[in-house]
């Protein structure tokens, strides 16, 4: 797959963020290409779900701007910035006594109005967000009744139901095992063949290097390295951004880049990082 980073809907220049006087974010520039998979990673406390949060315009930057399709997201009535991204957060509450296809409804919102009620159109694509996720056969289902694993598939298709070519999901597999997080990052991959961006936190290295096309490597609120993941997880990489020693090979499944810590005390790097382009330690590297 040829990524062009010039070719991107969603984009942050000059971004800085905080919470009060602690900022997260300073300074970010960076674009999420169009058509692909792309993966934030990084520590914890780096400011991945602040990035996320503020392309989605839940957070008003201090400085810089967001831009979708080229137009600052400030000049979006709301309504209209929900028919053209969608943002899944970690925690979404749930009504209580809500059924599933209730749920996968109200991701029909931004499309009704005054002049727009509920159409064919809007029970089509709740039929096909449900069939997608695997939980059509759970429609009657009260949602507090369900599984970790059977809800979130439900928060996916109530996603997938406000039918945006950008969807944001923020640690979308947290929680899930493994077997349930797989089905989610193929989803992903769905999606992404049919023509969706798709941008995702995640915090397991080893998957989201084996499903995403774009890899985002964040620290300290700061973009560290982007590209595919054979070209960024490296050695120093892992090292300058997780403080930790390791070993970097090709999965013996995928191809892709497999993280391997070194054994024990030797894993953990000295309090202060090396800078990227330093070597780090004698490790194996997807060639």
């Amino acid at each position: 797959m040829t990524i062009r980073t010039d070719d991107a809907p969603l984009t942050a220049s000059g971004l800085s963020v905080g919470y009060g006087a602690h900022t997260i974010i300073e300074g970010l520039d960076v674009g999420l290409p169009r058509g692909v998979f792309t993966v934030i990673v990084g520590p914890n406390a780096c400011g991945k779900s602040t990035l996320l949060r503020t392309l989605a315009r839940l957070l008003t930057p201090t400085a810089g701007s967001v831009e979708l399709a080229g137009r600052d997201v400030r000049g979006f009535r709301s309504k209209e910035f929900a028919r053209e991204l969608t943002l899944l957060p970690q925690a979404v509450p749930v009504p209580e006594g809500i059924t599933v296809a209730d749920l996968v409804a109200r991701g029909r919102f931004p499309h009704q109005g005054l002049l727009r009620q509920w159409s064919v159109e809007d029970e089509e694509a709740v039929r096909r967000a449900m069939v997608t996720t695997a939980v059509d056969d759970l429609r009657d289902r009260v949602v507090e009744d369900l599984s970790g694993g059977q809800r979130q598939r439900v928060l996916l298709a109530m996603a997938l139901a406000q039918g945006t070519d950008v969807l944001l999901l923020d640690e979308p597999t947290t929680y899930l095992d493994i077997t349930h997080q797989i089905e989610v990052l193929e989803l992903c991959r769905d999606l992404r063949d049919a023509g969706r961006t798709v941008v995702a936190v995640l915090h397991d290295l080893h998957l989201a290097a084996r499903y995403a096309d774009h890899l985002i490597v964040m620290r300290d609120g700061a973009l560290l390295a982007e590209g595919t993941p054979g070209d960024v997880l490296t050695p120093t990489l892992v090292e300058a951004a997780f403080g930790l020693r390791a070993r970097v090979i090709a999965d013996p499944e995928s191809g892709s880049p497999l993280i391997v810590p070194l054994a024990g005390r030797a894993a953990l790097a000295e309090p202060e990082s090396p800078a990227l382009g330093v070597p780090a330690v004698d490790g194996g590297q997807v060639g």
